[in-house]
């Protein structure tokens, strides 16, 4: 059975950004916060392994960027250890392991864009010593690292500080992120890569004309170094018109870059926005866009991770064999920070 499977698979998200909605309250309200509105979602919806990623908003840039990175590490921290029963940050691949076996959520900390750090490519060692192994170097715009994909137009490489900080994280033996970095700096990584890399949350070019999609041959190129590429389940980024953001439309995406990229390079990385930006936005501002976004923008019963087992009915309705879809809703990822985190 359908529930079976997805009861017994390792399922991974590669991208939630619930820590802005924990993080939004006061920090004596963390734990039990991310307790009731976010735990329940993600037992719901059989979430094993869960990578939390660090975003700064516009209003914490430039001067407070470092401070609210620090900010939600703690709170991530926080919310951990106020629910250890049911959470567990994890440094290295034994610990998700150990995590899976216990019952437990395994999370891994990340970070979106790194704005507190810029140049300063030493604290990504501090960074990685807080627990941090994913992290991307841009988002939308410019940064001292390199351009986001909506400065496309550049036609912009890494900068000196990207391409030290690219060899930072691998000395490290921290993940490096390609999602919303531009296509000049995927190409530019792709050059300079010696270890996999992770596309934590983008879905297909060829099928969404979108600048945060990656192309057939960014997917290729992803998938060569060893790589997953994770699927965005943001609507807009799947289609353009409304009657289409659907289930199925998203099902396209992930068999698309399957038919691409291998089924051993693909995941999921749903950025559940309608979710995390209902928790950010007042009522009385109900339906005012956030940083251009729509908080209702989403597939109908996939707002939040509850609805993951759709995707799993969803992928062995259209024929997949089981054994695939494991890898596809968590199986791949697990094993990449298996080989990444080791």
């Amino acid at each position: 059975m359908t529930s079976s499977l997805h009861q017994r698979a390792v399922v991974a998200d590669t991208h939630n950004d619930l820590l802005m909605a924990v993080t939004a309250r006061p920090p004596e309200q963390w734990a039990a916060f991310f307790r009731e509105r976010w735990l329940p979602q993600l037992v719901e919806g059989g979430v094993n392994l869960q990578v939390l990623p660090v975003f700064i908003e516009d209003d914490f840039r430039p001067e407070g960027a470092l401070r609210q990175t620090l900010r939600m590490i703690e709170c991530a921290h926080v919310l951990a250890e106020g629910n250890q029963h049911h959470v567990r940050i994890c440094r290295a691949a034994d610990e998700i392991d150990r995590a899976l076996d216990d019952g437990k959520i395994a999370l891994v900390l990340a970070l979106e864009s790194m704005p507190g750090l810029d140049a300063d490519v030493e604290l990504i060692s501090t960074m990685h010593r807080l627990g941090v192994r994913v992290a991307s170097i841009a988002h939308f715009g410019r940064t001292p690292l390199a351009d986001g994909s909506g400065e496309d137009a550049t036609g912009s490489g890494l900068t000196s500080h990207g391409v030290a900080a690219l060899r930072e994280m691998e000395r490290l033996g921290m993940v490096f992120d390609v999602s919303h970095l531009g296509a000049s700096g995927v190409a530019h990584v792709l050059e300079l890569a010696t270890k996999p890399l992770l596309a934590t949350h983008s879905s297909a070019r060829a099928l969404r004309d979108h600048h945060r999609n990656l192309t057939d041959d960014q997917l290729r190129g992803v998938a060569a170094t060893g790589g997953v590429i994770c699927v965005n389940f943001f609507a807009p980024f799947l289609a353009e018109r409304p009657e289409d953001m659907t289930l199925d439309r998203l099902l396209d995406h992930i068999e698309h870059i399957v038919a691409v990229a291998g089924v051993d390079h693909v995941g999921l990385g749903p950025d559940f926005v309608h979710e995390v930006m209902s928790d950010l936005t007042r009522p009385c501002c109900d339906g005012v866009n956030h940083r251009g976004v729509d908080p209702k923008s989403a597939i109908p019963g996939l707002e939040g991770p509850s609805g993951l087992p759709m995707v799993t009915e969803g992928l062995l309705a259209r024929g997949l064999p089981e054994k695939d879809v494991m890898k596809i809703i968590g199986g791949n990822v697990h094993r990449f920070l298996g080989e990444l985190l080791a």
